[in-house]
């Protein structure tokens, strides 16, 4: 089967290189470098312990220093998978997604098409670099002016100007001796319905060529001059050379001025691109308006590892960003993602570069925040979490947005950066228009008092045992650390250091609980730990004398966690009670205080349950009922013993 040139061309431009070695070889990290697709191995084809195997993934060649062995993506298929030359081509058309043609004995007898149609289309593109220069041209050249581009930089671009005729471009083509169906196929004309001559695809519009990676004109995407034209932006239907979801502006100089550097900026527009360009941004590049594809994201991470999205800071900037997001999510790799740099509200990049300058837009790069915490915002921004319903429907969405990452470590470090985001929006934190809860005057307190352990701690004393207790109790068993999460989060923790243990303990022992010791000790140091055990009350909590026992901590945490929340309601319902006092007392007041006390006697009790049955004795006193019987049964057995008996 014979193949037309062009097809192997555009499977070769297709194919990166890098990739498809990058399966049978292990690249040497200090050699390679992949922005300037530079990558350095040991060679497949011979044994050896040198990276001598080079791969310039730009020019899409390989060679081996050591054996010779060299080729492209079609021969390094062919010579590591034992194929054939058709094959190999099968093979890599499919990893593109490109369509075999169809058999045909004749097709190395056909004229290569596609080359014809390029050259119809730098045709084109000189054709229309004349029009912007005539009168008729005139306000387009105002605009561009006015855009900052003045005819240096419409030349550097090829901007050109289609006339507000029917057919100036295909007069232009047809007295040129262009077949009519070379104009029809490269986009630039349609045929009439009406049976007159075809017409132009572009008429009173400024002109933008579009080029592929190897620096081809395949398309042209043309701005309205029109205001009150409804296709503002149009660009040419999808043709034998152009691929829209295949295809970015500005490609094959990005790639360059991306391996000398800088970084990779993806912007919306035509416009956006070449003010970022201009303004020093060399590696800057825009879909062609769609939203970004699947194929496009793939061509952008050829160039580099993690390109920056930096699109119009409105609802529909933010909205294309959280598209990518969901494009993006199952595709992400080790090394390969995507950071966000949000343009201020109403500007996009070309706004802001012509308002503020370069130094402006470097900074919005430096601070372009990673895909996880745009993520997070599109999840959180604007919502309340104030119920357990709320944040169970948070919770849901986070875990089936990170079920779609493939790769199950980048899988782990998004689940582990969402929890820490999480710990973060839920943490405990003084809540406002909290009263102040209401101090009854006290005496002095005697010298033995002031040197207690309860006064030395302060006005917290309580809260700051228990929880000291809380924390010792999770550490020595963190597997119970799941069972108690939200009373975790609720510890107020004023000590640093039991706040620091409580955010290990939330952020390690939940999911993994047998390397919560390892994780303390190597992100805290010992003497946080050292200080908690060294509390005389916690030293002598129950659990802690019996390593191990999970039924005793978790009745411990329990109990603690009760008898923090009991006295904190007791101290909201006295600074309520003290307010309402300043107004009418009635009844209510000492039943709140009442229930609220009573509450806080019960939690203050061992929560353990006693499951002993008892009887009342004739005095009134309680009398264990199993020791009852036992007692009769022994008085019975002295009786019967008695002589005479």
């Amino acid at each position: 089967m014979s193949l037309p040139p062009g097809f192997l061309d555009e499977l070769r431009s297709r194919s990166s290189l890098s990739q498809v070695v990058g399966r049978k070889v292990m690249w040497d990290a200090r050699k390679s470098n992949q922005g300037k697709g530079d990558m350095w191995a040991p060679c497949p084809f011979h044994h050896e312990k040198t990276a001598s195997f080079h791969v310039d993934d730009r020019k899409g060649f390989y060679y081996c220093f050591g054996c010779h062995a060299k080729g492209d993506a079609i021969s390094f298929v062919r010579e590591t998978e034992n194929v054939s030359f058709m094959e190999a081509v099968e093979i890599l058309a499919r990893e593109t997604g490109m369509t075999m043609p169809a058999r045909d004995p004749k097709a190395q007898e056909k004229a290569d098409k596609r080359t014809q149609l390029a050259d119809v289309m730098e045709q084109a593109v000189q054709f229309f670099r004349l029009q912007l220069k005539t009168g008729a041209a005139a306000p387009a050249r105002d605009y561009l002016a006015g855009r900052g581009l003045d005819v240096a930089a419409c030349d550097r671009w090829e901007i050109g100007f289609a006339a507000d005729a029917w057919q100036a471009m295909w007069d232009h083509l047809r007295g040129k001796s262009v077949a009519e169906e070379l104009i029809l196929g490269c986009g630039l004309a349609k045929p009439s319905t009406k049976g007159g001559k075809p017409y132009d695809t572009f008429r009173n519009r400024i002109m933008f060529p579009i080029r592929d990676a190897r620096g081809r004109c395949i398309a042209f995407g043309g701005r309205a001059m029109d205001p009150n034209d409804n296709a503002k932006y149009l660009n040419s239907p999808e043709t034998e050379l152009f691929d829209k979801g295949r295809s970015l502006y500005n490609h094959g100089p990005a790639r360059t001025a991306a391996g000398k550097g800088q970084p990779l900026i993806v912007a919306e527009g035509y416009m956006d691109v070449i003010a970022l360009a201009e303004g020093g941004f060399g590696a800057s590049v825009a879909p062609l308006g769609t939203a970004v594809t699947e194929n496009q994201l793939q061509l952008l991470w050829r160039i580099s590892p993690e390109p920056i999205i930096a699109l119009d800071g409105d609802k529909a900037g933010l909205r294309a960003a959280m598209r990518l997001i969901d494009l993006a999510l199952p595709l992400l790799e080790a090394g390969q993602s995507l950071r966000f740099a949000l343009m201020p509200e109403g500007q996009d990049p070309d706004d802001l570069i012509r308002s503020e300058g370069a130094p402006a837009v470097q900074k919005l790069l430096d601070q372009a925040i990673p895909m996880v915490k745009l993520l997070w915002q599109r999840e959180t921004e604007g919502k309340t979490f104030d119920s357990p319903e709320r944040k169970a429907a948070l919770d849901k969405a986070l875990r089936e947005k990170i079920k779609l990452i493939r790769d199950p470590s980048i899988r782990s470090h998004y689940g582990q950066e969402i929890k820490d985001l999480r710990w973060q929006l839920f943490r405990a934190r003084p809540q406002s228009g909290r009263k102040t809860p209401w101090k009854q005057p006290q005496n002095a307190p005697t010298p033995g008092a002031k040197s207690s352990l309860l006064a030395a701690a302060g006005e917290g004393a309580e809260e700051h045992l228990r929880e000291a207790v809380i924390l010792a109790a999770i550490i020595a068993t963190p597997e119970i650390a799941a069972e108690f999460e939200r009373g975790l989060e609720d510890l107020s923790c004023a000590d640093p250091d039991h706040a620091a243990l409580r955010d290990m303990i939330l952020r390690h022992a939940i999911d993994a609980p047998t390397t919560l010791r390892a994780e303390i000790d190597a992100n805290l140091g010992p003497a946080p730990l050292e200080k908690l055990h060294g509390l005389r009350h916690v030293a002598i909590t129950p659990c802690l004398r019996k390593p191990g026992d999970v039924e005793m901590a978790q009745m411990t945490v329990a109990e603690e966690l009760a008898k923090l929340q009991a006295r904190r309601g007791l101290s909201a319902e006295i600074a309520d009670a003290a307010e309402d006092l300043t107004g009418v007392a009635d009844e209510a007041v000492t039943w709140r205080l009442a229930q609220a006390a009573e509450a806080r006697n019960r939690a203050t009790r061992s929560q353990q349950e006693d499951t002993t049955e008892y009887e009342t004795g004739e005095n009134g006193a309680r009398i264990n009922r199993d020791e009852r019987t036992a007692f009769d049964a022994l008085l019975d057995k002295i009786s019967y013993s008695k002589p005479g008996r």
